[in-house]
């Protein structure tokens, strides 16, 4: 057997080779689409208020008749809430510190301060969706007004529960959303009962959909008060939700035109260098969320998302 040639080895060709390095992973990081799906509006001094009308049972009371008959023509007013609502802007804030000796030596191939500030923000936007979703204040879920909210009848998502919120929030619904293994369990019952739900492409990515409707995952709707629920079993909530200020929906709120505006209300700003070279930015993101009328939203409430089936 002849002996091995000599050649230049791994470990020591490593010492010349360029790495190709990705900028840092965050598994946190969501698509976050209820942002992208709700409508936003701008508010020029961080506050909302809601007007609403007094309503009775009745629409306003008017003439209905032939050319030729004579009546009298009702006179009445339309009547608003006399102690509308306010929403106050939410504030979502963070100071990241960089060391400026170490961003300055070690900014090549990915710049350490764009970096630090990307995560930030992110970290930021996943924190916004998740309180507009379950702020106490004005977070969806705690604001579905109690004539809009159904329980499951079998405790799994089926069909006619996802047809029972479309009859709650019937004019021009938006989407449905839902946890990832509440959409999984709604799948599977309806491919238990032969009905699988078609998909639809919608900001380049493939959503399943009930009756044409979309369903938006988000693991902001928690199961057992997780966003990673431990086990196959956990109870969580599925909204329909119809957005838009001129269907009388539900809107996101934001204020515009901030100083260090970066996007919509979020805020980017240096505080300053220290004495030790560290660098401090401050980081906020102002946001709310109004349903504008009660029939804009509906809950599907203590869904079961462990129900499987054995279709050998």
């Amino acid at each position: 057997m002849s002996e091995p040639k000599a050649s230049l080895g791994r470990q020591a060709a490593y010492q010349l080779a360029n790495v190709t390095k990705t900028p840092p992973q965050y598994e946190a990081i969501t698509p976050r689409w209820l942002t992208r799906f709700v409508e936003w509006k701008a508010l020029e001094t961080g506050v909302f208020r809601l007007n609403r009308v007094k309503e009775g049972d009745t629409p306003l009371e008017a003439l209905c008749s032939k050319p030729d008959a004579k009546a009298d023509i009702p006179s009445t007013f339309v009547d608003y809430q006399e102690k509308p609502r306010e929403y106050l802007l939410n504030s979502i804030s963070v100071v990241i510190n960089i060391d400026t000796r170490v961003s300055d030596l070690y900014s090549r191939p990915h710049d350490q301060i764009g970096e630090q500030v990307r995560l930030a923000v992110e970290s930021l936007k996943e924190r916004q969706e998740s309180q507009l979703i379950n702020n106490d204040d004005y977070g969806l879920l705690k604001n579905v007004a109690q004539k809009q909210r159904i329980a499951s009848r079998s405790g799994s998502p089926t069909p006619d529960d996802f047809d029972e919120l479309i009859a709650k929030v019937w004019k021009e619904p938006s989407f449905f959303l839902a946890h990832p293994r509440a959409i999984a369990a709604f799948g599977r019952e309806c491919t238990r009962r032969g009905v699988p739900p078609p998909t639809a492409a919608l900001f380049g990515s493939q959503f399943l959909t009930w009756r044409g409707i979309p369903i938006v995952p988000t693991n902001k709707l928690f199961v057992d008060g997780r966003k990673e629920p431990q086990g196959q079993a956990g109870k969580t909530s599925i909204l329909l939700v119809r957005s838009g200020e001129a269907k009388q929906g539900v809107i996101g709120l934001y204020q515009a035109n901030l100083p260090g505006e970066k996007s919509r209300g979020l805020s980017v700003r240096l505080m300053g260098i220290d004495g030790d070279g560290i660098a401090s930015y401050f980081l906020s993101v102002y946001c709310s969320a109004a349903i504008l009328t009660d029939d804009a939203i509906a809950a599907l409430e203590d869904v079961d998302v462990g129900n499987y089936y054995d279709y050998q």
